[in-house]
């Protein structure tokens, strides 16, 4: 099945385009990355997320903001040539959504859900931060189930190739964003969420 495919190194953005339709996979220097299968514990904090930036959006953000959108996974989203990441939820502004049919360039807000695993989380702690700043991602949001905290990042503005922490939110404290002012999460609502859907 293998040989059905492009060598690693080979893939092209079309052919990732084409195989991220059937599975959650990203695209890195050519090289595809395959994500680990969402659990339902994964899926109900994304929704609370989206559903919190959704409703901001709708009714808490300033005027230049109140026109983008908030999205979820899967979307990828391009940050280079040969490299898409597909965040759990995503923040656009009205100037990324001119072209409905395909993929974004870049995003201004992301949120990844860390996976459990060591591989998933250098890949959500270390390698999307470091490309998400590389990319000019304003915020990444890092929800870390293991630690019960949200980290979240600001794009250094003087570099702009490198983030530094607004904050580490633990439960307990309410996450806060720069770029959305207004926009907060209560981190023991969040998990609270996640850990009374089987109750």
């Amino acid at each position: 099945m293998a040989y059905c495919y492009p060598a690693q190194g080979d893939w092209s953005e079309e052919d990732y385009l084409e195989l991220s339709q059937k599975h959650r996979v990203e695209l890195a220097d050519g090289c595809i990355e395959v994500l680990p299968m969402a659990t339902i514990f994964h899926q109900l904090l994304a929704d609370y997320l989206h559903s919190l930036l959704k409703n901001y959006l709708a009714t808490a953000a300033p005027p230049e903001h109140r026109r983008g959108r908030a999205l979820f996974a899967p979307l990828p989203v391009r940050l280079a040539s040969r490299r898409f990441r597909d965040p759990d939820v995503v923040y656009l502004r009205p100037e990324r959504l001119k072209e409905l049919h395909g993929q974004p360039d870049g995003a201004d807000l992301v949120v990844e859900i860390v996976s459990e695993g060591k591989e998933n989380r250098d890949r959500d702690l270390v390698t999307k931060r470091a490309e998400y700043a590389a990319a000019g991602i304003e915020e990444y949001w890092i929800v870390d189930p293991e630690s019960r905290s949200v980290t979240v990042l600001m794009l250094d503005l003087a570099t702009r190739s490198q983030y530094h922490e607004h904050g580490v939110f633990a439960t307990g404290s309410v996450a806060t964003s720069v770029l959305l002012p207004g926009f907060t999460v209560n981190v023991t609502d969040l998990f609270a969420q996640a850990d009374g859907a089987s109750v």
